[in-house]
This record gives C-alpha cells, sequence and structure tokens, in this order.
C-alpha cells in the first residue's frame, strides 16, 4: 500500500486511498493552493461539495497543476434541496469545476422517503456518462437496503463519518458484504480528539503524530480516508503513512476508544 494505490470500486473504477477533503476551505486562493500542495505532495483525489462552496477553487487547483486529468479523481456531492432537480446540479458542479467529468458523485444526505427515487434519478445521471460512479454519502443500513432493493446498479460507495472515536462497525461489515466502498470523512475528528492520552500513547510508541495514526487506522480497516487540511505541511504529514503499519493489538485497542 502506498500514496499511489487505489481500490477498486464495484463498477471496476479504480479510487484512490487517500484523498484530499476541503471541507471549510474557503473558494478561491486557499483551496487552488490547498490542492496544489497536495498535488505537489503526491496527493490525487480531492473531496469537495455543492454545499462547501468551493469547487471552483477545486477546479482551478487542478488545471493549474498540468498533471493529466485522468490521473486525479475528483468526488463532488448533491445537496438534499436539490434532489428534486438532479441533472441541473450536477451540471451547475460540473461546470464550476471545470475539468470535464466528474469521478464520483454522491447523494450527500438521505432524504427520508426519497432514498430509492433519489437513486433512480442518480443512475439515469450516471448513464449520460459525465461521472464515472455513483454513491451515497450519510446512509444507514437501513437505506442501503432501500436503495440495493430495486437498483439496477448498486452504490460504489459510502461516504461517512469514520474515526476510532466513532465508527459503525455492522454498516462497514454491510458495505463490505454489499461491495459498496466506505469513505472516512473527519477521520481526524476535526482535530477534537488530537490530544487524548490513548491516542497520544500509540503515537509515541510508533513515533509517529495523532492524525498520521488516525488515517493508518482507518486505512488498515479497508476505507478511503479524507482528511482535511488547508496546511501546507499537515496536507504532507498526512500523506506519510505508508511507510509503517499498526499491530493487530494496536488496531484493536484503538477500536475500542468509542466505547
Amino acid at each position: 500500500m502506498t500514496l499511489q494505490s487505489r481500490a477498486k470500486l464495484n463498477n471496476t473504477t479504480e479510487i484512490p486511498l487517500l484523498g484530499l477533503g476541503v471541507w471549510q476551505i474557503p473558494n478561491g486562493k486557499p483551496t487552488v493552493d490547498a490542492v496544489a500542495w497536495a498535488l505537489d505532495a503526491g496527493y490525487r483525489h480531492f473531496d469537495t461539495a455543492r454545499i462547501y462552496g468551493n469547487e471552483e477553487g477545486v477546479g482551478e487547483g487542478i488545471r493549474n497543476s498540468g498533471i493529466p486529468r485522468e490521473e486525479i479523481w475528483v468526488t463532488t456531492k448533491l445537496w438534499p434541496t436539490d434532489q428534486l432537480q438532479i441533472r441541473k446540479a450536477f451540471d451547475t458542479s460540473l461546470a464550476k469545476l471545470g475539468i470535464g467529468y466528474i469521478d464520483l458523485y454522491l447523494v450527500h444526505w438521505p432524504t427520508p422517503g426519497l432514498v430509492a427515487r433519489i437513486w433512480k434519478a442518480m443512475e439515469e445521471l450516471y448513464g449520460g456518462g459525465q461521472c464515472k460512479a455513483i454513491g451515497v454519502s450519510n446512509h444507514s443500513i437501513k437505506q442501503l437496503s432501500a436503495i440495493l432493493r430495486n437498483a439496477k446498479i448498486p452504490p460504489a460507495a459510502n461516504q461517512v463519518k469514520f474515526s476510532p472515536f466513532g465508527f459503525d462497525q455492522a454498516l462497514l461489515d454491510f458495505c463490505n458484504h454489499h461491495g459498496i466502498a466506505i469513505e472516512a470523512y473527519s477521520p481526524l475528528t476535526k482535530g477534537r480528539r488530537l490530544q487524548d492520552d490513548r491516542l497520544r500513547a500509540i503515537a509515541q510508541k510508533y513515533q509517529r503524530s495523532p492524525t498520521q495514526i488516525l488515517i493508518r487506522w482507518a486505512l488498515q480497516k479497508g476505507a478511503v480516508v479524507l482528511p482535511k487540511s488547508q496546511n501546507k505541511d499537515h496536507i504532507r504529514e498526512n500523506a506519510r503513512v505508508f511507510d509503517f503499519a499498526i499491530s493487530a493489538p494496536d488496531m484493536d485497542h484503538l477500536d475500542r476508544f468509542a466505547e
């Protein structure tokens, strides 16, 4: 497993295991810079959303890089208020990004009573060929089951909050069983748990930062991991997680942090 490693999704497309999340990074220069720093550090995966308001910055950073578009993976998301005009929302995001196509388009949040109907519209969108894969975010086992009952195309991914301090093992098992990739957002707990004594003890044992331990844990759980940062040094540090492994006993210990 390296920074260039990719996971094969259930439609045979391949998603980079590590990506840069850009939630709360202001549009314009801050986002453009973060994307440039990440690309320079070897990232080839960026996760944005319509509601983040920075799709333009992500696209500009990618275009400025000179790196071939096909080497870079970009995810964006459908916001609930747009779920009855999915084609329009997708086209708007595509235009803001300005990168020709979207690799993964996700339903950002489930809308009660409309989950299966929205998924049918997502399948129609996928048939248009301007996104390589479709999936969901923040969906439960019940909601995924409702989709799978009638889906012609199963979700390629389910992006959920995922860290040792909060993850759903049953959901992970369900997604693994059905070939749905788990994507980990907020893997660094938004910085809130980085001072946890248990985490810091493990970090010290491996001579790593707490953030590197959290990212490596999620990778070893089989997740695609999306740490967010707009700090050049942190972006680089977060990518240096492929030259060590957490032992099975320490993984078990991390798993129990949420208990």
